[in-house]
């Protein structure tokens, strides 16, 4: 049997197979080595093993999984769950390439919260524009749309009626939304939570010039830089590019580029991937 698990930082869903059958689906927090140890993620997890039978071979993919280092924090949590079975442990940007490329090569993508590429071979990452974080970069993020946004309606750069709408929505006043951008924590979920709003209101051209602008960047500060970028397939996943994906689509044939998949989530082409389906 093969788990395979696709983690970010708020939830990881773990996906037990069994023949190309899926024998269990089951959730579970957010892992994230880079905030937590290997004890703090054990006890996170060690419930799905009351649900979960003894795979031979996992397959975690995961927000923070980068590095060795960090990597073995996560092997080390799985090993104790799990201490017979065969772990790899890769990155969420892995996971977007193989789910996306399979085994052709490709620019695989990521726009969510945050945002991350790569240009994958077809075996391995062979080149990544490092996405920076929302304060110095992920262009094309949730996060950073949400920033824009949020930028203009405080500094009344939005038409009144969509202002007032967002007032009477989203129970929000403007020393509320400071508080949180700079005194509490994760800030960019925050910020990331605003593209439900303009999601709902795509149809405002100020609207759709954020969304379009954040595109727009992400094309030329990311995908531009990757040879040959404008004779690949440029594949995408998360719910950013997903919802927004008619945007998305625009803004890539206006700059010459070929849009390949957009999917919400890299799972089903993680099972294909391993399965060999």
């Amino acid at each position: 049997m093969i788990l395979i698990a696709d983690s970010g930082s708020t939830k990881t869903d773990w996906f037990l197979m069994s023949n190309r059958e899926l024998i269990s689906h089951k959730q579970s927090k957010g892992i994230n080595p880079f905030y937590q140890d290997s004890q703090a993620i054990y006890q996170s997890i060690q419930d799905i093993s009351k649900d979960i039978e003894t795979p031979t071979d996992i397959f975690f993919y995961g927000a923070g999984c980068a590095t060795a280092q960090k990597n073995q924090i996560v092997e080390k949590a799985l090993a104790k769950m799990y201490p017979h079975a065969n772990i790899e442990i890769n990155s969420d940007l892995l996971a977007a390439a193989r789910a996306l490329c399979g085994k052709q090569k490709g620019i695989a993508c990521i726009l969510g919260t945050g945002s991350n590429s790569c240009l994958y071979d077809g075996t391995k990452i062979t080149h990544n524009v490092s996405p920076l974080g929302y304060m110095l970069g992920d262009e094309g993020s949730g996060a950073v749309m949400g920033k824009k946004f949020i930028s203009d309606l405080l500094k009344h750069q939005l038409p009144s009626s969509l202002s007032d709408k967002f007032y009477k929505q989203c129970n929000l006043q403007p020393h509320e939304i400071m508080d949180r951008v700079y005194k509490q924590p994760f800030p960019n979920r925050f910020l990331a939570q605003f593209t439900h709003f303009m999601a709902e209101n795509n149809n405002v051209e100020a609207i759709k010039q954020i969304i379009e602008n954040c595109f727009k960047e992400f094309f030329l500060r990311n995908i531009k830089q990757y040879p040959n970028s404008n004779d690949l397939p440029i594949h995408f996943v998360g719910s950013v590019a997903f919802h927004f994906r008619e945007q998305l689509d625009h803004t890539a044939r206006t700059l010459g580029y070929k849009l390949g998949k957009i999917e919400k989530s890299p799972m089903n082409g993680l099972i294909e991937y391993h399965l060999g389906i």
